[in-house]
């Protein structure tokens, strides 16, 4: 008996298979014309609830990726940054804010940033109202008539997942603040600091551009066109940068700053921490789409693409200039490109993203490498460097590289400069408003807290570190 390998075997019985599969002709489309109307709209309510279903488990997901990249991510990469007699107090800072701005946020955060219709005053253009409230209209309800639960909708997904979605935005964005004072700020001066920002200031600009304010795109209403802002250019980075470059200057630079030497006690932590922000951004980027569809996929690979451009441009740059690539640059240069990346998302194609998160690598190289020490102001993990440098080159760079062939407005408009299109105008505007308004207000919140609680732990304090004198706590208890 002649016994074939088994190998054989299988190739031969997966060739019959696939010969009778393509022999076979593909099956005609169902006839339609069978079914009653009401059949036709049951059919079409069913694969609109499975849409839906599926739109709401990736914003969910996605709610999870961008929470994920405060802590662990952020408060590993900025706690490998300090020193080791701080790192506690920079972590602590991050999971605190995780509870702290959702309160706020839970509260009247969301209806000040999302609530009201935007054109029914002029107020409405400037600041939400009262609509969302402590979760009203936003939690599941009771609809008597129906006899049922009643949802409230946004768009595609429930309001509820809308709401967390954006939270997790409310929650990072002063942690980012945090990195530009690391080690000398008093916690009680965070904690005030952090709820008066997020309601004065990052509140009304989400306002403004996300919902319909003044700086939201609008051809010829808003001003000079408004901004194109898919994930958080303006609202994110560059008003957390301009506002760490502020608390920075104002607090003044750490003790030893330009006399002694002040290195990250632990790169590894970092190195991780910018993993997980790369994993994470994909939630909030790609999230930001407020759905899941062909766009998704596109600001997803945008987001990629330009984080591995910035972390081979930033460490090409330490390559050239100082002889030896750092796994310090490449994770910084990972981040931004990232954060240049987050603005034009889901305005730009992946080639462009690839030049664009390059070019945020070099400038956000210059900036911490040397634009910090030209000015003498002690910006300590780079929050300014990375995150106002780069959310700045990323919202002027999708002015020019955004195209109606990933988002189609309609009337043939044109976007970017390279189409044709005259959007620059309007992001230039929306960067120097945000400079503007999130500088001075900085300015006000900061001097308010000085002259009440003070900004500044006492010099003793300082140099025992944060984790002990603030926290009573060590990272490491060495025997």
């Amino acid at each position: 008996m002649i016994r074939f390998p088994q190998q054989i075997l299988c190739f031969l019985m997966l060739s019959c298979a696939a010969t009778i599969c393509v022999g076979q002709e593909a099956a005609p489309p169902p006839d339609t014309t069978a079914y009653s109307a009401a059949t036709l709209d049951q059919m079409q309510a069913s694969i609109d609830a499975a849409a839906m279903a599926g739109h709401n488990a990736w914003m969910l997901t996605s709610c999870a990726l961008v929470l994920f990249m405060t802590a662990p991510g952020l408060a590993l990469f900025y706690g490998g940054l300090v020193r080791r007699k701080n790192v506690l107090s920079v972590m602590m800072q991050c999971i605190f804010l995780m509870g702290l701005m959702t309160v706020i946020w839970s509260l009247y955060g969301y209806s000040l940033a999302f609530g009201g219709t935007p054109g029914d005053s002029y107020l409405s253009h400037l600041i939400g109202n009262g609509e969302y409230l402590m979760m009203n209209n936003v939690s599941r309800t009771w609809d008597e008539a129906a006899g049922a639960p009643f949802t409230p909708m946004e768009g595609e997904v429930p309001r509820l997942t809308h709401m967390l979605f954006q939270g997790m935005f409310f929650i990072i964005t002063p942690a980012l603040i945090c990195g530009a004072f690391a080690e000398r700020m008093k916690f009680s001066a965070m904690v005030v600091y952090s709820v008066l920002w997020g309601t004065f200031i990052y509140c009304p600009l989400t306002h403004w551009v996300w919902d319909g304010g003044i700086l939201a795109y609008d051809g010829d209403q808003a001003i000079l066109g408004g901004a194109l802002d898919f994930a958080g250019g303006t609202v994110v980075h560059i008003s957390s940068g301009i506002s760490a470059l502020v608390a920075a200057i104002m607090i003044g630079p750490r003790m030893g700053f330009g006399k002694l030497p002040l290195p990250p006690h632990n790169l590894t932590f970092t190195a991780v921490g910018s993993a997980m922000l790369w994993f994470g951004w994909f939630g909030f980027n790609a999230g930001s789409e407020l759905a899941s569809d062909a766009m998704t996929s596109s600001a997803f690979a945008v987001t990629h693409f330009s984080a591995a451009a910035g972390a081979v441009a930033w460490a090409a740059c330490e390559w050239l200039l100082r002889g030896k690539p750092t796994v310090l640059g490449a994770s910084s240069g990972a981040v931004a490109g990232l954060v240049c990346i987050t603005p034009a998302a889901g305005f730009v194609n992946p080639m462009p993203a690839l030049i664009m998160g390059a070019i945020a690598g070099v400038a956000c190289y210059w900036s911490c490498a040397k634009l910090k020490h030209i000015f003498r102001y002690d910006d300590a993990l780079d929050a300014f460097g990375v995150h106002g440098v780069g959310g700045t080159v990323g919202a002027v760079l999708t002015g020019l590289f955004a195209t109606r062939a990933c988002w189609n407005i309609g009337d043939g408009a044109k976007l970017g400069l390279l189409e044709g299109g005259n959007v620059l105008a309007g992001q230039v505007a929306a960067v120097v408003v945000t400079y503007v308004y999130a500088g001075i207000g900085s300015i006000v919140l900061l001097l308010l807290i000085k002259m009440t609680i003070g900004l500044r732990v006492e010099a003793n304090d300082e140099e025992q570190g944060l984790d002990i004198s603030l926290h009573g706590e060590e990272a490491y208890v060495l025997n």
